[in-house]
């Protein structure tokens, strides 16, 4: 039985960009361009419309920069898989991003093999970094660094011996959501299961 593919939508304000990844990825088997989008009105109504399972973004867009498009995305729905493809290889712009909320951060001019597996890596839960980034962010702040202001209050709050229901009703957020945060606090701090999580939270209160 053919797997179902993962569902991309492309984000970029350059046609030909768009065009040239829906071609190159639309030859892969278990990869699926359901969505573009030139804009972030164009993205928030496709993303809704068309529910992709990873978002390729870039981060200049017209009218809009793509770093602050993935907190509006977020905000919807923190489970939202996006991944950064841009020409901006700045280690600046990369921690942006990733406190932001991006599972991966990829050049543009990385060849088609690497950016097909780091949507798969993204897909599957993990985070891609394109190794000159990555290289970037070794001599950069640790990985709580890169955690939002968000995360931050929820990690504080999972220190105090809060459950997640309890930290919704606080924070006026639903449950999902505040679980949706706890994976993404995991994942950026690259701690395996709940208990590290919370013997975490518990040394470093606030994320400090």
């Amino acid at each position: 039985m053919t797997p179902t593919p993962i569902r991309l939508m492309i984000v970029d304000d350059h046609a030909v960009v768009r065009d040239g990844l829906r071609a190159v990825l639309g030859m892969v088997d278990d990869l699926a361009v359901v969505a573009e989008a030139s804009n972030g009105a164009e993205a928030l109504a496709g993303v809704l419309a068309a529910r992709p399972d990873v978002i390729l973004m870039d981060i200049g867009l017209k009218g809009e920069n793509g770093i602050e498009l993935i907190v509006r995305l977020l905000d919807q729905d923190p489970s939202r898989a996006v991944l950064m493809l841009t020409m901006h290889d700045g280690v600046e712009h990369a921690q942006r991003a990733l406190k932001a909320g991006a599972r991966g951060y990829v050049l543009k001019d990385a060849p088609s093999s690497e950016i097909i597996g780091a949507i798969r890596t993204v897909f599957g839960g993990g985070t891609y970094l394109s190794p000159q980034i990555a290289r970037a962010l070794f001599q950069a702040p640790s990985p709580r660094a890169l955690l939002s202001d968000r995360e931050r209050q929820i990690l504080a709050c999972l220190g105090q011996g809060q459950s997640s229901k309890h930290i919704a009703n606080q924070l006026n957020l639903s449950v999902r959501t505040v679980e949706s945060h706890r994976q993404n606090i995991r994942r950026k701090l690259n701690v395996e299961g709940q208990a590290e999580l919370i013997k975490y939270a518990v040394e470093h209160p606030g994320g400090d």
